[in-house]
């Protein structure tokens, strides 16, 4: 039996190097990643993403410079690692999935962005997919993808 494969999207990622509602469900999930019950995924896109999330926070007053830095420390670290382990994937960002993700835009009312991560995880057969996005969950669920939204 193969290791099931869970989708993380940006929103859900953050919520591993932020301290907020969630955190705990997406920690418990990287835990379980480690321990070798599952296995990690998302887009190359949501490297940005994420990165972008820790700037937004510190630039509202949520995240200090110092807290902002170890954010983003924390999370390159964890997902080179991860990588090498062989227990995280980076889903390339493809024109074959860009071109997929235009009739989700379209159906849903989301951004190319949000799509993207609906269609990379329709790609590699994610199990599950985990955002804390609840529109995007909808988008998720309407399309079939098993979604789990963390708040």
């Amino acid at each position: 039996m193969s290791t099931p494969t869970i989708y993380l999207d940006s929103s859900a990622i953050a919520k591993r190097y932020i301290d907020e509602d969630g955190s705990g469900s997406v920690n418990e999930i990287y835990l379980k990643t480690l321990r070798g019950e599952l296995k990690l995924a998302f887009s190359a896109w949501n490297v940005g993403e994420v990165l972008g999330v820790f700037e937004k926070y510190f630039r509202r007053g949520w995240l200090s410079e110092e807290d902002c830095r170890k954010a983003k420390r924390q999370f390159i670290g964890e997902t080179v690692r991860l990588l090498r382990l062989r227990i995280l994937s980076a889903i390339p960002v493809k024109t074959r999935l860009l071109v997929q993700t235009w009739p989700l835009l379209e159906r849903h009312h989301i951004y190319e962005a949000d799509a993207l991560q609906l269609v990379s995880a329709r790609h590699i057969k994610a199990q599950n997919f985990y955002t804390a996005d609840a529109n995007l969950h909808e988008a998720a669920t309407k399309e079939g993808i098993g979604s789990v939204c963390v708040r």
